[in-house]
């Protein structure tokens, strides 16, 4: 198999950082898929900016906010479409260390058949909410894979293998929200695709838009996680 990689970059409204980013990108030889999820017009006008001055960016647009996981999926589909091998996912509002890149391209290259997964390695910048509700995922996770293979499955920095994901993708309905990142981990680590664990500096700037809402997403993925535990029960006891 080829290594042909490309950036993937979910965007709703986080246009500040994103320049930067794509020229960090670019300078690495990556063509950059942006996917924006119904950003407000002033928002949109800098990715079509970016798209303008480079025809290795594109832009690929929803209408209306549907969702991260639905821009992710959008992206990954366009990604496999257009002959890349890998996807590399990066957040829009600059929280993944890009000095990190070289690592999760180099790793994959070297296994082209796993996920390269970003572990986490937080500052005093993280809100102690998100820091501790963490560990409640970690937990569900645990549980539904019966296993600790999996330390964290928030993280939306890693490197898909197409070849592995797009099958999943067309066979199972998955959140279009912040649950997609975690039940996509848990499914692939189901149909036991091999994972790469980096560790990666993660920062909250302290300007930076949250487009996480604790009521309404904490309840989805505690859905998600209920879902994935029964499936999990079904499988075991079907010998699956």
């Amino acid at each position: 198999m080829s290594f042909n990689p490309c950036a993937l970059i979910p965007v709703y409204n986080h246009s500040r950082r994103l320049p930067g980013i794509v020229h960090r990108l670019r300078e690495m030889g990556l063509y950059c898929l942006l996917v924006d999820d119904g950003s407000s017009p002033s928002h949109a006008q800098v990715l079509a900016a970016l798209a303008a001055q480079d025809r290795e960016v594109v832009v690929k647009t929803h209408r209306q906010n549907r969702g991260k996981g639905a821009a992710v999926k959008t992206g990954l589909a366009e990604a496999f479409r257009l002959g890349f091998s890998h996807a590399l996912q990066i957040d829009a509002d600059g929280q993944h260390d890009l000095r990190d890149v070289g690592a999760f391209l180099q790793a994959a290259r070297r296994r082209p058949e796993a996920v390269i997964c970003g572990q986490p390695r937080f500052d005093d910048s993280i809100p102690k909410g998100r820091y501790y509700s963490r560990y409640l995922t970690h937990v569900w996770v645990w549980i539904n894979t019966l296993s600790f293979a999996i330390p964290d499955a928030m993280c939306g920095f890693r490197m898909y293998p197409l070849s592995q994901l797009m099958p999943l993708l067309e066979s199972e309905s998955m959140g279009d929200r912040m649950d997609f990142d975690i039940e996509v981990l848990v499914r692939l680590s189901w149909r036991d695709v091999p994972m790469i664990w980096l560790p990666t500096r993660v920062r909250y700037e302290g300007d930076g838009i949250s487009h996480f809402r604790p009521f309404e997403d904490n309840w989805r993925i505690s859905r998600m996680h209920a879902r994935l535990f029964f499936t999990m029960l079904l499988q075991q006891f079907s010998g699956r």
